[in-house]
């Protein structure tokens, strides 16, 4: 047997060596999934079936208390946000939550259904908001002054509807206040008006049904 010959050999011999030790290797264990604590669930965490529950923001200053059954996502250009809804008081009240680097609150009670006329504003006025892009814009409501913050095309996604559907919105913010008006236009529907209080994430305790 020539000198090649037991080359070629012990190459073979160590190649069997290595597949031998790959069958009888014991297989490394996934690593292990972060747990999700359950007794310190910040707004972004809050899912469809969680109870909320938001501090002094419920009729006469009592807290807000609703089981979350519904779950929107929003998208308007980088801007991301959901909006949380459930049943309180046989009426719907949401809870929003924009994600970002600063995670902003803020609570949708209203017991009334707002109109855009409601706001004094018509049709025509949105489409001149819009077309001017003026954050110097402003209307009163509510004996407030709400200062036009920006408008533009945006889609929705429904949790249990995926195809996200197209609308075009409008956001106002209370001048020297936590409030905000959100008002939305899908095709061949009409104005649709959200009336929102911002609020601190650390009013909102979320529970996490098993």
């Amino acid at each position: 047997m020539g000198p090649i010959t037991f080359t070629v050999v012990g190459v073979l011999a160590a190649l069997l060596v290595v597949v031998l030790m790959k069958l009888f290797e014991k297989p490394k264990a996934p690593p292990p999934q972060p747990v999700e604590d359950l007794a310190n669930l910040k707004p972004q965490d809050a899912r469809v079936g969680d109870v909320i529950s938001i501090s002094g923001a419920g009729d006469n200053m009592t807290d807000l208390d609703f089981t979350s059954d519904r779950v929107y996502w929003f998208q308007a250009g980088s801007r991301r946000w959901f909006d949380l809804t459930g049943p309180y008081h046989e009426r719907r009240v949401a809870m929003r939550v924009e994600l970002g680097e600063d995670v902003g609150v803020a609570v949708a009670s209203e017991p009334r259904k707002l109109t855009l006329e409601d706001l004094g504003l018509s049709e025509d006025d949105m489409a001149q908001i819009d077309e001017r892009q003026n954050t110097a814009d402003s209307f009163e409501f509510d004996s407030r002054i709400w200062l036009y913050v920006l408008s533009r095309e945006a889609q929705v996604t429904r949790h249990d509807q995926p195809q996200p559907v197209g609308f075009y919105c409008w956001e106002f913010r209370e001048q020297d206040g936590n409030g905000i008006i959100m008002v939305r236009k899908e095709s061949n529907e009409p104005f649709a008006v959200a009336r929102y209080q911002a609020i601190p994430a650390g009013d909102v305790t979320i529970y996490r049904r098993s």
